[in-house]
């Protein structure tokens, strides 16, 4: 199936969704190192990605109706208007790309679209916006007049939803934060997902079931101890937080083993790396000085999902993206390691300084909870594909 990825970031979801089947007609990001990254990335001929078209264009120079039988549409519009690190300034921020997400679905009119951001969206400050963007990708064809405020449009919508509740809308719309781990991501990474499907693919459609569970890890360790046997590791007696305590509590309630597949932790997902040096000997897999924990920034611990990257906009990141030994001992992610939390196979070569290789995985989207998006949207599209 053919697709459109835009606000591509280096390519987390773009990766997931071909991985899930999706051609890539075309690959838009605006930010000079992300395209870089695409761009040594496709003459890599990165594994699953058929085609894999950049253009470095700002989304608002597109003009989306040069561009036909699109199937499905995905991106994830710049997070910084909602971010709660950010200025909260919302639908006021110059740097909010939703109305642009929108018009590329009106006037491409595709069969479904996948679109993320952070989940600082779904706070209360922004319920409003939130419902504006709901009804928007519900009834694209119903566009914002000329110099019209959003809140005056809101209205039109709401009023167009409300005279007709036996309206046919373009898309059913479900939209929910959610954490990649419970997709299998090897990190505690919440974002908010908006999935949206051609009504004349009918509404029998719910959020796609989380695959991986806490409790399941909690089981692995501390029940079965089949984690520490697959790791051929030492077991680790004490719980590594409070909320894996009381997993562990809801698992062992249901008597028989948790039917999700445990949490990715981040052994599972970097242990088989060599350690790494102070030069370069495995591209990206060196190790930055000058690690150090202080409060609230004390590391990942290596036998539960890593901690949410961070991009940071000052130096080091918020003297996160650090992992911790079992002695509270940290170090810095070194940036393969980073692509590896991520989901991004070792041939996948992130370009720039590590500022810059940071600042991109930090942004990025998991590429095995993309990969679970796209193929839940695939499955109902093609009902003879199993999602």
């Amino acid at each position: 199936m053919r697709s459109l990825e835009i606000f591509a970031g280096c390519g987390g979801l773009a990766l997931g969704m071909a991985r899930a089947g999706f051609s890539h007609d075309m690959i838009v990001e605006y930010d000079r190192d992300a395209v870089r990254t695409l761009e040594d990335n496709k003459r890599r001929q990165v594994e699953h990605v058929r085609h894999w078209d950049i253009n470095h264009i700002d989304a608002r120079e597109i003009d989306y109706r040069a561009l036909s039988n699109v199937d499905v549409v995905s991106g994830g519009p710049p997070c910084q208007p909602f971010s709660i690190g950010g200025k909260h300034l919302g639908p006021r921020d110059p740097r909010n790309m939703w109305p642009e997400a929108i018009r590329a679905i009106r006037e491409l009119s595709p069969k479904a679209f996948v679109l993320e951001n952070v989940r600082g969206l779904f706070r209360p400050a922004f319920e409003p916006y939130l419902e504006y963007i709901t009804l928007q990708l519900s009834y694209p064809d119903l566009k914002p007049r000329e110099d019209e405020f959003w809140e005056d449009h809101l209205r039109r919508l709401r009023d167009h939803h409300a005279a007709d509740k036996g309206r046919t809308r373009a898309f059913r719309v479900l939209s929910k934060s959610v954490n990649a781990a419970d997709y299998g991501a090897a990190q505690k990474r919440y974002r908010a997902i908006f999935i949206g499907i051609d009504a004349k693919y009918g509404e029998d459609w719910n959020f796609p079931e989380p695959t991986h569970s806490q409790e399941a890890l909690a089981w692995a360790k501390h029940v079965d101890l089949s984690y520490w046997r697959r790791h051929e590791t030492r077991r680790v007696c004490e719980f590594s937080s409070t909320s894996e305590a009381y997993a562990l509590k809801r698992a062992r309630a249901r008597v028989t083993p948790p039917a999700e597949k445990p949490w990715v932790t981040v052994r599972d997902a970097i242990s088989d790396l060599p350690p790494p040096t102070k030069s370069e000997f495995m591209a990206g897999h060196w190790q930055h000085p000058g690690a150090k924990a202080y409060k609230n920034h004390t590391g990942s611990n290596m036998d539960e999902p890593a901690k949410a990257l961070k991009a940071g906009d000052h130096g080091v990141p918020g003297g996160e993206n650090m992992v911790a030994n079992r002695w509270g001992k940290v170090r810095y992610f070194t940036v393969r390691e980073m692509a590896r939390l991520q989901g991004f196979p070792d041939d996948f070569n992130i370009s720039g300084s590590w500022k810059a290789a940071t600042r991109q995985l930090g942004n990025a989207v998991p590429t095995v909870m993309a990969q679970r998006m796209g193929a839940f949207v695939r499955g109902l599209l093609e009902p003879t594909v199993v999602a």
